[in-house]
């Protein structure tokens, strides 16, 4: 099949963004005039002309995160010139290795600035995520090739299953094996774009992954907010020596990617709300012990509370949020994650826009 028609068989199956059908060009184009001048602060703030996404409090580093982030919020806020230029930098500067994966990071102030070629599968996931996006919006077929290809990588290299037959994601192709199981981080899956990728490339098995996550998700919610990271044994799901066991930066993108696949309703989103508020006005829980739940960081920073604010208007079926006005000033990953919220709040909860 040509891929112009595969993107016309992608858009007669309703795989569009937004999930609209014939309306969901509409609906995107909607989102990217409501959020044009947010976009612009962000891509400002956040990105070089070449197309490299800074993190400024990592040294000012690059990650496969940040470039798929900053790719997928391109596609979604319909600016073609800025996708294809983080594209372009981070094929050239992190799609090194022998398959279609990334290095994880990139750091400007090194001799050798990639110095660990393996890979974060959550970069490699949003990426091929927002090249798929990218050819249908863009009608830019090209792109389909690269994410058939991450895809495929993904499925053969970051894919492990449990004792009971059950798969889930590895956080990257090497060095998460353990001589019991292995090493998990509930934040790497992010449910619709699993789904999407499966459907696009014939990938059932990320479908599988999905609700797996999903499920395993729900169990661990059982005891509290989500970790950052668990090891997965045959007989038990545990802290994995190394890494933290608190809810943290990692794992509060777990209620926004739920939030924003249509799955409100998941424990770990009441979890997280229950969590946030114990936490006094103006300020969100950042890192959140487990499991006695107890607050151990918190911040200010308007991204973190949009957060709380879509985690808490979702959990107790309010109307209207109080989803802050978007802050260019803070650092990359509390703003990439209120836009993230944004865009959350108007495709999956559109009850809970700020009146």
């Amino acid at each position: 099949m040509k891929r112009r028609q595969f993107i016309s068989g992608l858009a007669g199956a309703g795989l569009t963004i937004g999930h609209g059908g014939a309306s969901a060009q509409t609906a995107a184009e909607d989102v990217s005039k409501t959020l044009r001048d947010v976009w612009a602060a962000w891509r400002e703030a956040h990105t070089e002309g070449a197309g490299r996404v800074i993190d400024n409090r990592q040294g000012r580093a690059s990650h496969s995160e940040g470039q798929a982030y900053g790719m997928l919020l391109a596609v979604r806020l319909g600016d073609r010139r800025t996708f294809e230029r983080i594209e372009t930098w981070t094929r050239v500067n992190l799609a090194i290795r022998a398959d279609s994966l990334m290095a994880w990071r990139w750091l400007p102030d090194e001799p050798v600035r990639v110095p660990d070629i393996n890979n974060a599968t959550d970069g490699d996931l949003f990426r091929a995520w927002a090249l798929l996006q990218a050819a249908e919006r863009f009608n830019a077929p090209e792109h389909l090739d690269t994410a058939a290809a991450i895809v495929s990588d993904i499925v053969d290299r970051c894919v492990v299953e449990r004792a009971n037959g059950t798969p889930l994601l590895l956080p990257g192709a090497d060095g998460f094996l353990t001589d019991a199981g292995f090493i998990f981080n509930p934040s790497y899956c992010m449910p619709r774009a699993l789904e999407d990728l499966a459907a696009a490339f014939d990938a059932p098995v990320l479908n599988r992954v999905a609700r797996a996550s999903v499920a395993l998700a729900g169990t661990l919610a059982e005891s509290g907010p989500l970790p950052d990271w668990v090891e997965v044994t045959d007989g038990e799901v545990r802290p994995a020596e190394g890494f933290s066991f608190d809810s943290g930066y990692e794992a509060m993108r777990v209620p926004l990617y739920y939030v924003w696949s249509g799955l409100e309703n998941h424990p770990a989103v009441r979890r997280y709300a229950i969590a946030q508020q114990a936490v006094g006005r103006g300020r969100a829980a950042t890192v959140i012990g487990r499991p006695g739940g107890d607050i151990l960081e918190t911040s200010a920073e308007a991204g973190y509370r949009s957060l709380a604010a879509l985690a808490g208007c979702v959990s107790n079926r309010n109307t209207g949020s109080g989803m802050l006005p978007f802050e260019a000033s803070q650092s990359y990953y509390p703003a990439t994650l209120q836009l993230f919220a944004m865009l959350a709040q108007i495709e999956g909860a559109p009850r809970c826009i700020p009146i």
